[in-house]
């Protein structure tokens, strides 16, 4: 019968010793990290808690290392048959062994003490379950971070309020981990040895404590508390598992845990793990237990005492205190290592992405832009593939555009789009013909940013925009359960051209707009490419009004309508025939807008030709974030109707190269003069 992992073990003390009785331990592997559990033993020893009684390791210990009174064994089964008789068995050996030696310890009649994580497949988990429920034994999983007194602060500010609502919880790890850290033995960085599980890797090993304390934190203890798990796992080093890895984890409860982790970044940094609040956040460092909590009353930074986990197993065994890391509120991290151990072979980063700092057995890579990479999943919740990293497992776009032979831009259909980003389609990249890439999307200012395309942050009340609502009442930007979602009722697609016929769901899925949506695109010459765009907006139930954060009070923030993303780029020129700059040019009506600038891939110029039909004011963004948009709503809503719909246009030309101003001028009057713009 199939253990149910759910079913705590009990409290209760289980075969106490009597009062008095002092604990006899055995220390299964004594090296690497059981080194670190000798030296806890000796202090726990001098304190009179604990005896330490035998050791196992087919490597012995070095003469004079231990009390002449500890009994040394090669193997645990031998330790366990001699007749030591221990009442803790530590674990603290590879990852595929642990399973065996665990049920044998538990057999045995041993409590266990076992190292992270604590079987290298769900099988082995619940053979685990299944002998600690047979016998009664309690076993103890070695997350130290979960001994922090930080978590319970944590519960607290969230069960409060003080934090508002969780938007969602993650966990960021920046490690540096060299050659040397995988040709320390035989197992590191395996999937497989000999034919037996070892799924060695960033999520599981070295920053399987990140993982464990966000899922703690987000009440995923158990299997029964998972919903689904995503990975997206990669490696930069010369090993079989992951190095560099996201992992999206959805609670049955409903939230979301997003764990982005890499052991090659430029320098060593804090893991951190963040619950993300309406209201505020929490952000801890379980390796200090230092919290940092902001809300409404401003920001606190305080230090939090540890539980020691073996003190905590001693302690349950003699008066029934709770396991503070039971194996059974281990099944949820289980749950993200069989996720890890069936996505099959781990995807290799090429060479050209990632730089190698140092020589020989100490040299480590540092894949290109990954600090920024990790934020972005993060706080986005996409995995990196969803992000288009260029290393990463691609992903289809939903429509692939070309002109002369050369794809120009992408239709992405929003999929997987977080849902206070309010998802929507959009294209990204879009490139020049050299391929330099203009767009950006999910970046990590502003995560609802997508590429080129439509958003509004106010239609009849609904944010279509993503992110936080600008409020009146609240004179600022404030979070919401009010985002809607843009759904694709049919695309017809050519190489050249795009039609989409589009809905604006609320919330609750009710439509409010119907959206006419074409894309051209046209070759002008050997540098340069022409994006048209013109959309329809019509109340699918009278009236709507279409508004932005300027309609509702925000000078100056009158965005919404077209927008356009631009990635991180220098030396940036933005003009317009009369005006320079984003000041003078942010708010402004003119015939066109020229952007010019150094973008990561090379130097490229747009200029964006609006419908001179309309005055609608230019939104420019140079100094916080590239972006340029149309604003349909700049300081009041408009109004739309079934009989009367709304309809914009503008025209992109993406140049390579930086082009002046009599250049783009000539270049519009040119386009104009051949009816290619209005």
């Amino acid at each position: 019968m199939t253990p149910d992992p759910e079913q705590h073990l009990s409290h209760a003390p289980v075969d106490s010793p009597a009062s008095g009785t002092i604990p006899r331990i055995a220390l299964v592997g004594v090296h690497g990290f059981g080194a670190r559990h000798l030296e806890r033993l000796r202090r726990l020893e001098a304190s009179g808690l604990l005896t330490l009684a035998a050791v196992a390791d087919p490597r012995p210990p070095e003469p004079g290392e231990l009390d002449p009174s500890v009994a040394v064994f090669a193997t645990a089964q031998e330790l366990l048959s001699a007749g030591t008789a221990p009442d803790v068995v530590i674990i603290a050996t590879p990852i595929h062994t642990h399973a065996d030696l665990a049920v044998t310890a538990i057999e045995a009649g041993a409590d266990v003490y076992l190292e992270k994580p604590a079987a290298a497949s769900m099988e082995q988990y619940h053979r685990i379950m299944a002998a600690a429920e047979r016998t009664g034994r309690a076993v103890q999983v070695g997350f130290q971070s979960l001994g922090s007194e930080a978590l319970d602060a944590i519960a607290e500010a969230v069960s409060s309020g003080a934090l508002g609502t969780v938007r969602g919880i993650s966990a960021t790890g920046l490690w540096v981990r060299d050659r040397d850290y995988f040709n320390r033995s035989r197992w590191a960085g395996k999937r497989i040895l000999d034919g037996v599980d070892v799924v060695d890797g960033v999520i599981t090993n070295p920053l399987a404590h990140a993982v464990a304390t966000a899922l703690r934190i987000g009440g995923a203890r158990g299997t029964a508390d998972v919903g689904s798990v995503e990975v997206d796992a990669y490696r930069a080093h010369d090993i079989e598992g992951d190095d560099t890895s996201v992992v999206r984890l959805r609670t049955a409860a409903g939230a979301t845990i997003m764990c982005a982790l890499t052991v090659c970044a430029p320098e060593q940094q804090e893991p951190l793990v963040t619950v993300h609040g309406t209201e505020g956040q929490a952000v801890l460092s379980y390796t200090t237990d230092e919290l940092e909590l902001t809300t409404a009353g401003g920001t606190s930074r305080t230090t939090h005492s540890r539980t020691d986990l073996l003190e905590n197993l001693l302690d349950h065994r003699r008066n029934g205190t709770p396991l503070l890391s039971s194996l059974a509120d281990s099944g949820a991290f289980m749950a993200v290592l069989e996720a890890v151990r069936s996505a099959g072979p781990v995807h290799p980063i090429s060479d050209r992405h990632v730089t190698w700092v140092g020589t020989g057995g100490a040299a480590h890579p540092v894949i290109n832009g990954i600090e920024d990479l990790v934020l972005r999943a993060a706080r986005s919740q996409s995995t990196f593939s969803e992000l288009l990293v260029p290393w990463a497992r691609p992903l289809p776009p939903a429509g692939q555009f070309a002109v002369d032979g050369s794809t120009v831009a992408e239709l992405r259909s929003g999929a997987g789009i977080r849902k206070d980003a309010s998802p929507r389609p959009y294209l990204h990249p879009v490139t020049t013909l050299s391929g330099v890439r203009v767009t950006d999307h999910l970046p990590a200012d502003h995560v609802w940013h997508l590429g080129a395309g439509v958003a509004l942050q106010d239609v009849n009340g609904v944010n279509f925009w993503g992110g936080r609502t600008y409020r009146r009442d609240a004179a600022g930007y404030v979070w919401r359960d009010d985002h809607g979602h843009i759904r694709d009722r049919e695309t017809n697609a050519s190489p050249n051209a795009l039609t989409q016929a589009l809905e604006w769901c609320g919330p609750d899925g009710t439509v409010l707009l119907t959206e006419q949506r074409n894309w051209h695109f046209t070759e002008l010459d050997g540098d340069s490419w022409l994006l048209d765009l013109n959309f329809t907006l019509t109340a699918a139930a009278d009236p709507v009004l279409l508004g932005s954060p300027g309609s509702n009070g925000r000078e100056g923030g009158g965005y919404g309508g077209f927008f356009w993303r631009l990635p991180a780029c220098t030396d940036v020129r933005v003009r317009t025939a009369d005006a320079e700059g984003e000041d003078a040019v942010h708010g402004s009506t003119a015939p066109w807008l020229a952007w010019t600038a150094q973008f990561p891939d090379g130097p490229a110029t747009l200029v964006f030709v609006p419908d001179p039909q309309e005055d609608d004011p230019w939104f420019v963004r140079c100094s916080g974030y590239p972006g340029v948009g149309l604003s349909l709503a700049w300081d009041a809503p408009v109004r739309t109707t079934s009989s009367a719909p709304i309809s914009r246009s503008v025209s992109v030309v993406v140049m390579d190269g930086r082009v002046d101003d009599d250049g783009v001028a000539r270049l519009v009057a040119g386009l104009q003069a051949q009816g290619a713009v209005r």
